[in-house]
């Protein structure tokens, strides 16, 4: 990570405008604070990638919020491909003074160029891929897999400087932390899994309990005491038993994430605009 941060810090002197991907579900968790201090003043344009996977209404109030205090925002499925060529038009727009002057000076063709910077595993290889039209970078649902810095021409006018995902080096928000942990910034085999599962639950039935139930075929009327046991609960529901009917809690666990992340419980955003 410290090496990703100096490579980042090295070539924004070489672009003209920042392109911070977040994801859609946790755009406050997923906003890097480290990237702040490397940017700079350089002008910026928010994605929110993985729009499918979040709530549309609340979305687009995180759009309002950031348009609102001055900052450039759009929401994005780099899977299907929506929203995509927003991204470079809306990055065009942003730099239309620029490309203009450059025009003047007599320098037909005139580009800009814009870095894309984000934390791991926010998509940042899948949205270039497809506004380019082509595998132009090894994509994976793990983090890190974007190992140095790569240029990419999109079209006619814009390059494109593709960075390492990084995460900063210590948590001060507890909340924050566990939003990257539910959606796999942070990699499970260093964390305990079923006490992620067992938080992302309590968060769910809190934020919408009804598509939580839904998924896991959980009665209206299903009381608990403690909360893991309607971690229990769905881990019956789903088979995961071993020797003496008893729960096997990691199975679970490592279920509920999943599902969790690729939307299959629903589109759900864990953060609401203020």
């Amino acid at each position: 990570m410290s090496r990703a941060r100096r490579e980042i810090g090295d070539a924004i002197k070489q672009v003209d405008i920042v392109i911070e991907l977040l994801d859609a579900r946790i755009p406050m968790a997923s906003r890097n604070p480290v990237l702040n201090e490397i940017i700079g003043n350089k002008p910026r344009l928010l994605v929110l990638n993985k729009a499918d996977l979040a709530n549309d209404k609340i979305s687009e109030a995180w759009v309002k919020y950031f348009e609102d205090s001055g900052q450039p925002a759009v929401l994005v499925n780099s899977n299907t491909g929506k929203g995509v060529n927003d991204v470079t038009e809306k990055a065009v727009g942003i730099m239309a003074s620029k490309l203009e002057k450059e025009m003047a000076k007599g320098k037909i063709g005139a580009s800009i160029k814009a870095m894309i910077v984000g934390i791991p595993n926010v998509g940042k290889s899948t949205l270039i891929n497809k506004i380019a039209g082509k595998q132009t970078m090894e994509t994976s649902n793990r983090p890190g897999v974007t190992r140095k810095n790569q240029w990419v021409r999109l079209n006619d006018k814009i390059q494109l400087l593709d960075t390492p995902g990084i995460l900063w080096p210590k948590f001060d928000n507890e909340v924050y932390a566990r939003h990257l942990a539910y959606i796999g910034t942070i990699k499970d085999d260093v964390i305990d899994v079923e006490e992620l599962a067992l938080e992302l639950v309590k968060e769910l039935v809190k934020i919408d309990k009804d598509k939580l139930y839904e998924r896991y075929k959980i009665a209206d009327d299903f009381t608990y005491e403690m909360d893991y046991e309607l971690l229990e609960e769905i881990g019956r529901k789903r088979g995961c038993l071993v020797k003496g009917q008893e729960v096997d809690f990691t199975r679970t666990a490592n279920i509920v994430l999943n599902e969790f992340r690729c939307g299959k419980i629903g589109r759900i955003s864990l953060e609401k605009a203020k």
